[in-house]
């Protein structure tokens, strides 16, 4: 006799969408003001010169420029050189 055990729904095993985050420039490249540079949860980069935090931790840029990734006491910032 075959045996065979049963799964469960395949509904079950749906993951949901992706939230599209992560660093959306590089360094070097030239933004305009209201550029998003990173979507995050929580503060991996910090707001540096130039820019600004958003409310759901979107940093954004508040100046025209090129943006630079600058680490300071191990900590890691994005800011923006006219």
């Amino acid at each position: 006799m075959a045996h065979h055990k049963a799964a469960g729904k395949t509904r079950q095993h749906v993951s949901p969408a992706g939230k599209r985050l992560g660093v959306k420039v590089a360094q070097g490249q030239r933004v305009g003001v209201g550029s998003i540079l990173v979507r995050q949860r929580g503060t991996k980069f910090g707001a540096g010169k130039g820019t600004k935090l958003g409310r759901d931790f979107t940093i954004f840029a508040l100046t025209e420029g090129v943006v630079k990734f600058v680490q300071k006491f191990g900590k890691k910032y994005l800011t923006i050189n006219g």
